[in-house]
C-alpha cells in the first residue's frame, strides 16, 4: 500500500534527508521545510520504502502538497 508524505505547512523544501529505495520507519524525519526562518521536520507516518521523491530541495510547497511516496 502506498502512502504519500505531505507538507504540514507552507514553506521551502530545505533538505530531503532520505533517498529513493531507502527504508524508513514511522516517525523518521524524511524532509525538512524552512518557513519564517524556522526548520520544520517532516516525518514518515508509516514504515516502508521511499519509492518516489516528488519535491525538490529549494521548491516552495503549500500545505498538503506531496513531498514523497512510501510503499
Amino acid at each position: 500500500m502506498m502512502a504519500t508524505v505531505k507538507a504540514s505547512m507552507a514553506g521551502t523544501v530545505w533538505k530531503i534527508v532520505v533517498a529513493e529505495g531507502e527504508k524508513v520507519t514511522a516517525g523518521q524525519d524524511v524532509a525538512i521545510l524552512e518557513s519564517m526562518k524556522m526548520e520544520i521536520p517532516i516525518a514518515a507516518e508509516e514504515d516502508g520504502v521511499v519509492t518516489k521523491i516528488i519535491a525538490n530541495e529549494g521548491d516552495f510547497i503549500n500545505v498538503d502538497d506531496d513531498i514523497l511516496e512510501i510503499e
